[in-house]
């Protein structure tokens, strides 16, 4: 899948089949159901992977501190990009894991 057909797939109701449970936080990121994708984010805690997208939501949330605590268990930094830069790039990163 490439980033724009995932980017389409926002239309659908469901996310799309065979994606990697990270992509499928991000769908329902980009459909705004915060709650569905922070429950993706959870289900994993530790894994790099999942605390990236966990510290991603809680910046979209506007938790600065939580966000944060977040980029460092997965050993990051809260980028200077902006909330849909950061969306993209890792949409982009976790179907490259995918291929």
């Amino acid at each position: 899948m490439t980033y724009q057909e995932f980017k389409e797939s926002l239309k659908n109701e469901t996310p799309p089949t065979g994606s990697n449970e990270v992509l499928t936080g991000l769908w329902y990121d980009g459909k705004g159901d915060w709650e569905a994708a922070h429950n993706v984010a959870q289900s994993k805690e530790g894994t790099r992977a999942y605390d990236l997208l966990h510290a991603y939501l809680h910046r979209v949330e506007g938790d600065t501190w939580n966000a944060n605590y977040w980029y460092r268990r997965a050993k990051a930094e809260m980028p200077s990009a902006t909330l849909q830069e950061e969306w993209k790039i890792m949409v982009k990163e976790n179907l490259e894991n995918e291929a």
